[in-house]
């Protein structure tokens, strides 16, 4: 993310604000000029109509011109926050999976939601109110350096002192907020943690433990917040005691000046009216310095976040489908999730026909969800090859390979909303009869009938609402009804009971007619009527064949079947 780009899309609102807030301060520098006029005025019995009448069109028109200046410098504001909420999320949809996972979810909530905020005000209000406000002190000096310039020296070495004292807080100020931004995004991190398995927490009683883990870290928080705000604090008085000081000298001496008549007393009353103009403008300068150095620590951070690893899109010449190629095939592939890691996936080959039911068997952690991982190019190969229907699937349009795979994930997650919204999530233009055939073929006709509202049934979180069994089904018809060449199931079977479950493996076989279904099975049950069946182990193809070749065949597939499906070993 380049914020220097994202600011000159706005550029013209910011100009525009900043310069009403310049003119606006113009008119605010005049006054004082104008009042001492009337002082003379009145002291020379001259008219003071129209003295008053400026006066009084002076003081609307900086009115109107703060008030335009507010709105056109909020307005701007609003416009870069939203380019940089987009932005960014924009970069983390479509990261690369091996960079987001390494991220802390609390974190990113954090960054994309409260930063941006922060960032929009160093931006925007910020450096607009550090521009009028620089230019309204300079204004000012010039003024009373024109009025009187002996004063002027020694106003300066008063607040000279305590703007240095200023200068120094906002430096503290930026580094506490630094730390002040990532105790907040911990403490985020945590309570996304905690909620996410709030069922585990309770059923393993750790209600009190995450909740005094959940206050030290809040706590945290709060300790780097306080010292954020008291270096805040002490601006504001630093400059104070600059000004009082200031003050004081130069209503002693100017007042012993004027009753020599070294100083005439409409002089007096416009410095000393132009020290009370330059005491606010100094202080919001200050704060202005110190909010800009919050924002800037809110900008590193959320810049950090936009850096984020991104997807290759792939080459879009490089698609299409060769006729009579196979629907997947691996050519010596070999992937690991680390560089110090033993290879996930190892030197993996095989080829998988048009059509058909392929169930992939083995141990846990023996690589096979990585095998759909690389399928979906949701991480890429180190070495070797994958094709769809014949073509490398690292020259594919990411948009066009994934609208040609359907993939259901073993814990089938599910978003907040409608079933109708759940199922149509991949594909937003199917029509009733698309939806009904995908519903039925995953055997949810009954279950949405049975619904309060059918298909428009709203669900909670990760589709509570629903069964385990009922959410699996609803993942799998959402594949379905994108009509893939090739359908991904890790373990669809696993949250069905038995009848469900022999009615979604006559549904496998008759979508195998028409498309290439790739199953992970964890119950070897599914994988008898499979017509062809990959053992993989610690990351390498051990074997394929059918359920009865590879148990006359080979030990690992026979002594996982022997586990669960004895009767149908004894009987092959």
């Amino acid at each position: 993310m380049n914020i220097s780009v994202i600011i000159r899309r706005h550029r013209l609102l910011l100009g525009a604000g900043t310069l009403l807030g310049l003119a606006g301060t113009a008119a605010t520098l005049v006054q004082p000029l104008l009042i001492g006029g009337l002082i003379e005025a009145v002291a020379t019995d001259r008219p003071v109509l129209w003295p008053i009448v400026s006066i009084a069109a002076l003081f609307a028109a900086d009115a109107l011109l703060a008030a335009t200046h507010f709105y056109l410098i909020g307005r701007a504001g609003e416009n870069i926050v939203l380019d940089m909420r987009t932005t960014l999320t924009g970069r983390l949809l479509h990261s690369q999976i091996r960079a987001f996972n390494k991220l802390e979810h609390g974190d990113v909530f954090t960054r994309t939601v409260a930063d941006t905020s922060l960032a929009r005000i160093a931006l925007s209000s910020s450096v607009a109110q550090i521009i009028t406000s620089g230019f309204t002190t300079i204004g000012c000096i010039a003024v009373m350096a024109w009025i009187d310039w002996q004063m002027l020296l020694v106003t300066a070495g008063c607040l000279g002192a305590a703007s240095t004292i200023a200068l120094g807080l906002a430096r503290a100020v930026r580094k506490a907020a630094v730390a002040n931004r990532e105790d907040t995004s911990a403490y985020g991190s945590g309570l996304l943690r905690v909620l996410g398995a709030l069922t585990t927490v309770k059923a393993s009683r750790a209600e009190q433990r995450e909740e005094e883990r959940l206050h030290t870290l809040a706590d945290a928080a709060r300790g780097s917040g306080i010292r954020v705000t008291r270096l805040s604090a002490m601006l504001m008085p630093a400059m104070n005691v600059g000004t009082q000081v200031s003050l004081a000298v130069v209503i002693a001496w100017g007042m012993a000046r004027t009753a020599t008549g070294a100083l005439p007393v409409a002089d007096l009353t416009a410095f000393i009216m132009y020290l009370f103009y330059l005491v606010s403008p100094l202080v919001m300068l200050f704060m202005s310095l110190g909010e800009f150095q919050q924002g800037r620590a809110a900008i590193d951070r959320v810049q950090d976040l936009a850096a984020i690893d991104q997807e290759e899109t792939g080459d879009a010449t490089g698609s299409g489908t060769v006729a009579g190629a196979p629907a997947v095939e691996f050519e010596t592939v070999t992937f690991s999730y680390s560089d110090t890691a033993a290879p996930a996936v190892n030197d993996v080959s095989f080829s998988l026909p048009a059509t058909g039911v392929t169930a992939i068997v083995g141990p846990s952690g023996a690589g096979k969800t990585t095998l759909f991982q690389l399928v979906e190019r949701f991480f890429t190969p180190d070495r070797g090859t994958i094709r769809l229907a014949g073509t490398d699937t690292a020259s594919m349009p990411l948009g066009e390979l994934r609208a040609r795979i359907g993939l259901v994930e073993q814990d089938s997650p599910l978003m907040r909303g409608t079933v109708r919204e759940n199922l149509t999530y991949a594909r937003p233009d199917a029509t009733l009869e698309d939806i009904a055939e995908a519903v039925e073929a995953a055997h949810l006709t009954e279950v949405v009938d049975a619904l309060p509202d059918g298909l428009d049934t709203e669900l909670g979180e990760g589709g509570t609402g629903l069964s385990g069994g009922q959410r699996q089904r609803l993942a799998i018809a959402r594949a379905l009804l994108t009509r893939p060449d090739v359908l991904l199931l890790d373990e669809a079977t696993s949250n069905l009971d038995s009848d469900s479950e022999t009615a979604l493996r006559d549904a496998i076989t008759t979508i195998g007619a028409r498309c290439q279904v790739l199953t992970i099975a964890h119950r070897l049950s599914t994988t008898i009527g499979a017509d062809r069946i990959l053992v993989i182990e610690d990351g390498r193809l051990r074997a394929s064949g059918t359920h009865a070749e590879l148990m006359d065949g080979d030990t690992t597939y026979r002594r996982l079947a022997g586990r669960q499906l004895a009767p149908a070993g004894a009987a092959s």
